[in-house]
């Protein structure tokens, strides 16, 4: 008689601003259910994936540098609830911060032949990112050290993540590490920014694109109700 393959608890970690600025800035799809999207596609290459967790790190949206100002910061934040809402016991948001100079960085000006210009500089400001790559990482170490998960998927093309990774697999050498990356399919003639080898070389198994049908068909409803008022799709989005 063939032995039945168990279940494997998979918990999913996104790299938000990964997934943002890598395949969602510039598209109609920002309204993206990710828990469908990326529990699909999980399974559709694991089929004994049993998704226990889908969690979302990212930083909150600051008006004073965002497009549409504070309506950026409330699509955000209705996108957050929407998820939340429709997944109260599987989706779970981490949030970082963000840190500027206020008074600006001083940046070398380009001159021809890909040279910089080092005695010749402008003033820039320059809003960073805080706290998502450290919280991504303990999170998927702190949850594999309570033997709770027999799989993870990241879901980033940052290699600030690879020393997390191989951490993962000399201390939990059974657990399955998996990678989607977040890049649309390769176009002939169309250049982008390419899969990290690197990350992909640590997977057990990995997949280097999300194509748009998969991103039409795993869009939230365009209102979303919750204990509070409903979420509803931004009109910029």
């Amino acid at each position: 008689m063939l032995e039945t393959s168990k279940a494997l608890k998979t918990s999913i970690y996104i790299d938000g601003y990964n997934l943002y600025y890598v395949r969602l800035r510039g598209t109609q799809y920002k309204w993206l259910d990710v828990v469908a999207l990326f529990s699909q596609i999980t399974r559709s290459i694991e089929p004994h994936s049993q998704i226990i967790s889908v969690k979302f790190f990212t930083a909150p949206a600051l008006p004073k540098f965002s497009r549409h100002g504070k309506e950026s910061m409330r699509a955000q934040n209705d996108y957050h609830r929407a998820l939340e809402a429709k997944y109260p016991d599987k989706f779970e948001k981490v949030l970082g911060s963000h840190a500027y100079e206020k008074d600006g960085t001083k940046m070398p000006v380009y001159v021809e032949g890909n040279l910089f210009d080092k005695d010749n500089t402008v003033r820039v400001w320059r809003l960073v990112e805080k706290k998502t790559d450290v919280n991504l990482a303990l999170s998927m170490y702190r949850d594999a050290s309570k033997r709770a998960l027999d799989q993870v998927v990241l879901i980033s093309n940052d290699t600030d993540t690879e020393p997390a990774i191989s951490a993962l697999i000399e201390d939990f050498p059974s657990l399955k590490i998996d990678m989607i990356i977040p890049r649309g399919p390769q176009i002939s003639g169309k250049k982008g920014r390419p899969a990290s080898s690197s990350l992909i070389s640590l997977a057990h198994w990995s997949r280097s694109y999300i194509n748009d049908e998969e991103l039409i068909s795993a869009q939230l409803p365009e209102q979303v109700p919750t204990k509070k008022k409903p979420a509803k799709k931004p009109i910029h989005w």
